[in-house]
């Protein structure tokens, strides 16, 4: 930028503090949200942006600490004589820290950052209680107060006008190289086509030489071939009706194979009939003989049920006629014991026939003897 006033060339402030982004890394996020911010079309609007989001985020201080640091990048910007480049600068800044006890909530989206700020009237605190009775110098005061508002305004509006025609200017200088840009593109690509035409027309006199070449070439082997046709037309006549014959052959031999491929394919059609109906015949078969050998199953389950029923009642038999015996060989016992109890009845009585024809002989023995007679006879 080149140094022509208080300010770069354009007078706006962007310049030093886009550099801040490169000397402080938290400045980064600030810029980078001023870029992304739509409506602003000027630098100053741009620093207007900074400004207010620096105060919020209470780093202003800091952030213009480094640019006073770094001389030899702000000399770029100001005057060695300048305001900022003195001592006086660093006292500013340091008057800055203030403002970080003020907990700053300003709007950016939607302000008109671009335009110039309105005059602000200070006529009301120019007043003083010794000049109120002094009408005259009120009245001078007031003229003097118009006329710095007059100029304020056509300032104003010059700057706006300025400021429209340097970015009017900008888009000019903006299109102007773009326009130079392709306008250089057009010429290369120009010399690159004249290049590219120069050298197919070379190209194509050499493939007309060639083609000629060839056509002469061309030219003489079809003479020859035609010669040669006409010698060997004659024989091709002779292979011509040899072939036609030999095709005459092989199209009634390929009738009659296709007539006897029809009839194997119809025997084939039968065959696979046939085969279909033993396939099935086959099926049915195997389901009966699957039902022969479920029935023969049960046959057989049927069988060892019976036979298991017949071992069954042949080991009850042999049990009652075991029981039987037993009982038989019970009765021979009971039958002895009867007989053996009837031969002691038989006994008993003879003894007690006996006894009675004893006491009967005995009737004048004592009655003590008799009670034991009587008694052993029980016993």
């Amino acid at each position: 930028m080149v140094r022509k006033s208080f300010l770069s060339y354009n007078k706006t402030i962007w310049g030093p503090l886009e550099l801040v982004e490169k000397l402080h890394p938290e400045a980064e996020e600030i810029g980078a949200s001023v870029r992304d911010l739509p409506g602003l079309k000027t630098p100053l609007g741009r620093a207007r942006a900074w400004l207010r989001l620096a105060l919020m985020q209470k780093k202003m201080a800091d952030y213009l600490r480094c640019l006073i640091i770094q001389r030899d990048l702000f000399s770029e910007f100001y005057e060695y004589h300048a305001l900022m480049m003195e001592e006086e600068g660093a006292v500013i800044v340091g008057l800055l820290v203030g403002l970080n006890v003020i907990d700053a909530n300003l709007c950016v989206k939607g302000e008109d950052l671009d335009s110039q700020v309105g005059v602000i009237d200070f006529s009301m605190y120019l007043k003083n209680e010794e000049d109120i009775g002094n009408k005259e110098r009120n009245v001078q005061i007031a003229a003097i107060l118009d006329q710095k508002n007059y100029v304020e305004e056509l300032n104003r509006q010059l700057n706006s006008t300025v400021s429209s025609l340097h970015s009017r200017v900008d888009s000019l200088e903006k299109s102007n190289t773009k326009l130079i840009e392709e306008l250089a593109i057009a010429k290369n690509n120009i010399i690159k086509l004249q290049e590219e035409n120069h050298q197919l027309r070379s190209e194509n006199k050499l493939i007309l030489m060639k083609t000629q070449q060839h056509l002469e070439v061309t030219k003489v082997d079809v003479e020859t071939e035609v010669q040669t046709y006409k010698h060997s037309r004659q024989g091709l006549d002779e292979m011509y009706s040899e072939a036609r014959r030999q095709l005459r052959d092989e199209s009634q031999l390929r009738q009659d194979v296709e007539n006897e491929l029809a009839v194997q394919v119809s025997m084939k059609h039968e065959i696979e009939l046939a085969m279909k109906l033993l396939e099935k015949d086959i099926h049915e078969k195997q389901d009966t003989l699957i039902g022969l050998r479920q029935q023969l199953e049960e046959v057989k389950a049927i069988n060892i049920e019976m036979y298991q029923k017949l071992q069954g009642s042949e080991d009850g038999l042999k049990e009652k006629n075991e029981i039987i015996a037993r009982l038989e060989e019970k009765t021979s016992k009971i039958t002895a014991a009867m007989r053996q109890l009837e031969q002691s009845d038989n006994d008993l009585l003879t003894q007690t026939r006996t006894i009675a024809m004893s006491l009967v002989k005995c009737a004048s023995t004592d009655t003590q003897d008799q009670y034991k007679l009587v008694k052993d006879i029980s016993f």
